[in-house]
């Protein structure tokens, strides 16, 4: 099979490769992807950076957790209707897996793949994995939020319109942070019913106008470092905020009294780290939005060759695009 791949942490232009390795082989409890669309996130550009090591601990990794395409092969243990099943995956190259989806075939747990509607493309089943599990974790890790104010930091980010899209989706009132008017009308696009520009605006004082001084029942925050200047101001009490990254300061000062005062549960998360039973519960959630909301907007920031992984790896570093970029390894990615 044709493949891309790094044998040490550096530029995507000096250590990405391409060329053919074995193609991958179902095993017990496993299924063959034939990937038609390999998804690209942050944290893979990271992991092949070496910005971060969480994952890479291999003579040679097939980069791109992410991915969407068919069943073509069954180890065994798994039932015979998988075969010829659309599917999108997650943790393709993460937690004991050196292969990802940067590749014609990824074998990989039947825990791993959950099945695409039809009316969802390939190309966009490639943004649902840690975009949309991180973010309906975020979400709903706390119980239902039909009633409740969620604000979402972030609110045009590859996560944070996911969250934006199932907060609105689960029956809060959401608001978001953004960064400009682009942003803005992106969160709005996908549920928000309000924006808040954190580079322009007081994020708590304009929290409190919006919620009538009540603050938001719950957080989901794309950089709890970043916004702890404001996060126990705009908590309403016996709320909560769930973080999955803290880029903007990674040993923040806790003002611990604050929380304490409001009860303010916080609960950060590594999508990795969640037991298979919260994953399944996930997964499963991501496929009801996308039943119940076929008209959603799942976006896709760019959509590359796989002789093109450099560039398409170098677009997300760049920190530009909107959605998820996308590399086709079979080259087909349309239905």
């Amino acid at each position: 099979m044709r493949a891309a791949w790094y044998d040490e942490n550096g530029p995507a232009n000096k250590v990405l490769k391409l060329g053919d390795m074995p193609t991958s082989e179902a095993g017990p409890g496993e299924v063959r992807v034939r990937v038609m669309a390999s998804g690209i996130n942050p944290a893979d550009v990271k992991l092949r950076s070496g910005t971060s090591n969480y994952g890479f601990a291999y003579p040679r990794v097939i980069p791109n957790s992410d991915g969407a395409g068919v069943i073509d092969q069954i180890g065994s243990d798994v039932p015979p209707s998988w075969i010829g099943k659309r599917v999108w995956l997650f943790n393709g190259q993460r937690v004991g897996r050196a292969f990802g989806t940067a590749a014609e075939y990824i074998a990989l747990s039947q825990n791993l793949v959950t099945p695409l509607p039809d009316h969802v493309s390939i190309a966009e089943g490639a943004t649902l994995g840690i975009p949309g599990m991180t973010a309906y974790h975020a979400v709903f890790g706390d119980g239902p939020i039909a009633g409740k104010t969620v604000l979402v930091t972030g609110g045009a980010g590859a996560v944070g319109f996911y969250a934006v899209a199932l907060a609105a989706w689960g029956g809060a009132r959401v608001l978001a942070t953004v960064s400009g008017p682009e942003k803005a009308a992106w969160a709005i696009n996908g549920g928000a019913e309000a924006t808040i520009n954190y580079r322009e605006e007081d994020v708590a004082e304009r929290v409190m106008a919006l919620t009538q001084d009540a603050g938001v029942d719950r957080v989901v925050s794309v950089d709890f470092g970043g916004d702890m200047k404001w996060l126990p101001d705009a908590i309403a009490l016996n709320g909560s905020v769930s973080t999955y990254a803290s880029d903007g300061d990674r040993m923040p000062a806790l003002p611990v009294h604050k929380f304490m005062r409001r009860n303010i549960l916080i609960r950060p998360f590594i999508l990795n780290s969640l037991a298979q039973d919260t994953l399944n519960r996930t997964r499963f959630g991501i496929l009801r939005w996308t039943q119940d909301k076929p008209d959603a907007l799942r976006p896709i920031g760019g959509r590359f060759s796989l002789d093109d992984i450099v560039a398409a790896h170098e677009a997300v570093e760049a920190g530009e695009k909107f959605g998820t970029v996308i590399v086709e390894p079979n080259g087909e990615s349309l239905s």
